[in-house]
């Protein structure tokens, strides 16, 4: 069993290291929140204060954190990662961050004679909790067979996409489908609305034939056909709007800076926008019918 240091014990990061605690690793637990903290305790964890006691004896670190700049703070900033872990140690983000940040942070640990990989995730908070997350992990060969049994604990699908970075990339590709298709399907059912097609047949139908996606199969935008979407307890997260708009904002900014074409993806960014601007940014991603329903009305 080895010793870990996991910073960021939030919706996600939280049930991810109860995993690691329950297959008996010793978890030191980091977060701003006391109530995090306090949660982390309770799953049998060692909560702590501050990234040297969290870090500075563990054979792994991982980390889950908002934004790319807090990553590059957490790693690379005064008194972070990078100063107190031991050379030879392994590295784990499994934020959802921007591609330059994640290389940028990959290549300083590197320098300091440590191996790190991206790894962000998909499955949301149910997969978090249940240990069924797939994981996209960029990195080298070894840096992936390095960090695989520990995600084996969090996740069920681990998928080794390339080099650093690549993690990253192949998660905002993932989350433009996905923010794109709930768009789609959640018109589908609008239109379905005003047509006077009810609901339950036009899922029976579509789940089927040739519009069938996991947006309408697993997360179903509308009360009924799937009991276990988020639509049959009224959007409540699951994943929240807020932090799908942050993903359709970093694929445009990759794709502006790659120069690929991705109109649809916009085109969702700018829908999601609003959606959070009008008081729904907490609201599940899947919400979006509630507010294309509005606009339908209009």
């Amino acid at each position: 069993m080895a010793t870990i240091g996991f910073i960021g014990l939030g919706n996600m990061g939280g049930p991810m290291a109860a995993n690691l605690v329950k297959a008996g690793h010793t978890v030191y637990g980091l977060d701003l929140s006391d109530a995090a903290r306090a949660a982390f305790a309770d799953a049998g964890g060692n909560p702590v204060e501050g990234i040297a006691e969290a870090v500075s004896q563990s054979d792994v670190v991982i980390s889950m954190l908002p934004a790319g700049a807090h990553v590059r703070k957490v790693y690379t900033g005064e008194d972070g990662i990078l100063e107190n872990a031991r050379p030879g140690t392994l590295l784990i983000d499994s934020s959802t961050i921007d591609v330059e940040s994640a290389r940028a942070v990959a290549s300083a640990a590197e320098a300091a004679d440590m191996v790190m990989v991206d790894a962000p995730v998909s499955g949301g908070v149910g997969g978090a909790t249940a240990g069924t997350l797939t994981f996209m992990v960029g990195g080298t060969d070894a840096g992936f067979a390095a960090a695989r049994p520990y995600l084996e604990v969090m996740g069920k699908t681990i998928v080794h996409a390339g080099g650093a970075g690549n993690g990253q990339a192949a998660k905002i590709c993932n989350n433009m489908i996905l923010g794109i298709s709930m768009i789609a399907v959640s018109e589908a059912f609008v239109l379905a609305e005003r047509l006077g097609l009810d609901h339950q047949k036009l899922f029976d139908i579509s789940s089927t034939a040739s519009g069938q996606c996991w947006s309408l199969t697993t997360y179903c935008p509308v009360p009924g056909p799937v009991p276990t979407s988020p639509a049959n307890r009224d959007y409540q997260p699951g994943f929240a709007a807020a932090m799908m708009l942050k993903d359709l904002k970093l694929a445009q900014e990759a794709a502006s800076t790659s120069g690929a074409s991705t109109p649809l993806g916009a085109e969702a960014a700018a829908l999601y926008n609003l959606f959070c601007n009008s008081g729904e940014a907490g609201t599940d991603f899947s919400g979006i019918v509630k507010f294309l329903r509005g606009k339908a009305s209009a």
